[in-house]
């Protein structure tokens, strides 16, 4: 974590490195390491959404390669895979039913989508997410893209955020 003055004024590899922690689109990194400085934290998050919600469903599809699926245990010590535990903290508290049905939820919605199921983890309770995943299930999958951008540019500005603050 780093305060908005050395993000601002550190060497851009540095940058975009911390940056694809946050969202792994190549673009995405470029894109905001290229807009530095930034004045403010808000006007760097905000644009840190701009640029995630303009993203092709290709780069939204490279950006989900590096999710794991919720619920899962996330191992590894990348920045990404830190992130993730933090976000997914309270599924550490779901029941045995709620984890299984997850599973479960996520084996169908990968097997009609083709991707792993992205929701904002952080501040919902596992049965939100489960909530969730069994409601979007039976989207239009254009619709589904749609969220699914969505909720990665929510992820995206946490973890920007959480990057300079």
């Amino acid at each position: 974590m780093a305060s908005l003055d050395a993000f601002n004024s550190g060497p851009a590899d540095r940058a975009v490195e911390s940056l694809r922690a946050c969202n792994a689109a190549a673009r995405f990194a470029a894109e905001i390491a290229a807009g530095r400085p930034y004045p403010d934290v808000e006007t760097l998050v905000r644009r840190a959404g701009e640029v995630a919600r303009g993203l092709s469903w290709d780069e939204v599809s490279m950006a989900l390669a590096a999710h794991p699926r919720i619920g899962d245990r996330v191992s590894g010590s990348s920045a990404e895979a830190e992130s993730s535990r933090r976000e997914q903290s309270a599924m550490g508290g779901a029941d045995d039913a709620t984890r299984s049905a997850l599973v479960e939820g996520n084996r169908a919605y990968e097997e009609r989508f083709g991707h792993v199921f992205l929701v904002r983890a952080a501040g919902r309770s596992p049965e939100e997410m489960l909530a969730e995943l069994r409601r979007r299930l039976d989207a239009d999958p254009e619709d589904e893209q749609a969220e699914v951008t969505e909720q990665l540019a929510q992820i995206t500005e946490l973890r920007v955020r959480g990057l300079v603050s």
